[in-house]
């Protein structure tokens, strides 16, 4: 677990982070979300031990940060948007290099590298160097290099930026192997949709201070109303008026035959609002609970907090 108490930190005339206290539960993969410039690389720099705060402390796995630095750096790693590859070296080399420098013992560092060659499905380009790599294989380089020690956690700032719909997809699916392997991942991004496939959790920021901190599946059971997708067998603006008169239904967007729905009160209210469709003469097709995306939960926690 990874526990944060009262953080600050200041650049000059700025201050960065602004008291933030929290939790990151173990095993989760907590997504850091904010606008450009609200803290989010100088939070993942002071969990890494990279940065040290004005103020507050950071303990992981029970290890003080500001006291036991090389700890951290044992059972942590840090991928920052810049991934530091040799671009002369092998994909093997660059991975023994990373291996001693984080003082791997000798007589392991071979069998860590095959690990970290078949986690990240690196093997048939071993022997290519790191600069003939697409973008996508050089960020999986420097992910296999970041893990090369077996850390506990792994804190990776913006690891999806620039990589295509395929490349993006693997890092879904890897995040998501790592996180059932037993590690713990935070993940920051200002793209909203580079972590709805993979987070467990989201923690918001904006201008250095913490403004929500929720489990996602818990976050969306508490919602006070249910989002439901309405399909109808023919066009779906001709009813859109009629529909929304309906008490505590809102009509949030109108496509073709499908409407998606708020409708405020318990879920059993779902079986009166299709009885009352019907009544109505709407062609429904079905009515079915519309899941809640990440960027509606940020923008909700954002409304609540303007």
């Amino acid at each position: 677990m990874i526990q944060i108490d009262d953080l600050c930190y200041d650049y000059p005339g700025k201050r960065a982070l602004d008291h933030i206290s929290c939790q990151i539960p173990a095993h989760s993969i907590t997504a850091l979300v904010g606008p450009n410039g609200a803290g989010k690389t100088t939070l993942l720099r002071c969990l890494s031990a990279l940065d040290t705060p004005m103020n507050g402390k950071i303990t992981i796995d029970g290890w003080d940060t500001d006291r036991f630095p090389r700890k951290i750096h044992e059972i942590s790693s840090y991928l920052s948007d810049f991934f530091g590859l040799y671009d002369e070296l092998t994909v093997e080399k660059n991975l023994q290099f990373f291996a001693w420098s984080r003082n791997c013992p000798s007589d392991k560092i071979d069998t860590l590298i095959e690990q970290a060659l078949s986690r990240l499905q690196l093997n048939e380009y071993r022997k290519v160097t790191a600069g003939k790599l697409s973008r996508g294989l050089r960020q999986r380089l420097a992910i296999a290099q970041t893990i090369i020690h077996n850390p506990k956690m792994l804190f990776l700032d913006e690891p999806a930026s620039g990589l295509d719909p395929e490349a993006r997809h693997h890092l879904s699916q890897l995040l998501l192997s790592l996180q059932a392997q037993g590690m713990t991942l935070i993940v920051s991004s200002h793209i909203l949709a580079e972590l709805e496939d993979y987070s467990t959790h989201m923690l918001v920021i904006q201008n250095g201070k913490l403004v929500e901190q929720c489990a996602l599946k818990d976050y969306q059971q508490k919602a006070e109303s249910l989002s439901l997708s309405l399909t109808l067998t023919s066009e779906a603006a001709p009813y859109q008026q009629v529909i929304s008169q309906i008490p505590n239904v809102t009509v949030k967007s109108c496509k073709e035959n499908t409407m998606i729905l708020e409708l405020k009160g318990a879920k059993q209210e779902q079986q009166q609002l299709l009885k009352t469709l019907i009544a109505q003469d709407i062609p429904v097709l079905s009515l079915q609970e519309h899941k809640q995306r990440m960027q509606d939960v940020y923008l909700e926690i954002a409304k609540k907090k303007d």
